[in-house]
């Protein structure tokens, strides 16, 4: 499975939505919150990228010692229609500070050093080290697996729902008399996880591990295709 460290860099690098939350910017809205862009510097410092004219630039430019505390909050949603969408959520909090130089006209990038980081997600809550996010690496297909996952859905319905017949005896009395709806939820190099739902609203997850991790998508067809075939015996 990939690491609480992996999971939160890969959140972090990916283009889930974020929220920066500073103390005494309670009540502005979260549009006025939320970087542009961001990215994660080699000494696992974040960078994030505001307009110039943010409530959180302002404050970070004028804080006293550079000692504005602050949160980025990220929230991971599934890119497919499915109950209980939310898939998790992470937090780096830290110290903000003004980085001049680095962002074009009418932007500004704010450095946000990482002091404590966590993640609470479909694998659990768990603390991350700095040191540990700083050295994680992103999982592969992070960049791809909106599409997959939605392709998986349009276009490969049937064969996800073969998938159940790998269950064994948990799929007992459900596949394939009473077969539950299947969706794909989330997607890394170890494997893929379904979501199946009930008739009477009751949901649980499945997880498909790959025989070995994929380091991109042309390997992951050939792992996909393993999977079916295995469940086509």
């Amino acid at each position: 499975m990939p690491s609480a460290a992996e999971r939160t860099r890969t959140l972090v690098q990916s283009t889930c939505s974020a929220v920066l939350l500073v103390p005494g910017l309670e009540a502005v809205g979260p549009d006025q919150l939320m970087p542009l862009a961001r990215s994660v510097g080699p000494d696992g410092d974040l960078f994030l990228e505001l307009p110039a004219d943010s409530p959180v630039v302002r404050a970070a430019t004028h804080a006293e010692d550079d000692e504005l505390t602050a949160v980025l909050e990220i929230t991971d949603v599934a890119p497919v229609s499915v109950p209980h969408r939310i898939r998790g959520r992470a937090w780096v909090s830290g110290w903000l500070t003004t980085v001049p130089g680095l962002s074009g006209p009418g932007r500004t990038t704010l450095r946000l050093e990482t002091g404590e980081v966590y993640v609470d997600d479909l694998w659990g809550a768990q603390d991350v080290r700095p040191e540990e996010f700083r050295d994680a690496v992103p999982d592969p297909l992070a960049g791809h697996e909106t599409e997959l996952l939605q392709h998986l859905h349009a276009a490969h319905g049937e064969q996800l729902a073969t998938l159940c017949g790998l269950l064994g005896e948990r799929s007992a009395g459900h596949c394939p008399a009473h077969p539950p709806a299947v969706v794909p939820l989330a997607l890394d190099r170890y494997g893929l996880r379904l979501r199946l739902c009930e008739d009477r609203g009751r949901c649980y997850d499945a997880r498909f591990e790959f025989p070995d991790p994929v380091r991109d998508v042309v390997e992951l067809s050939q792992a996909m295709h393993t999977l079916f075939e295995a469940a086509a015996r």
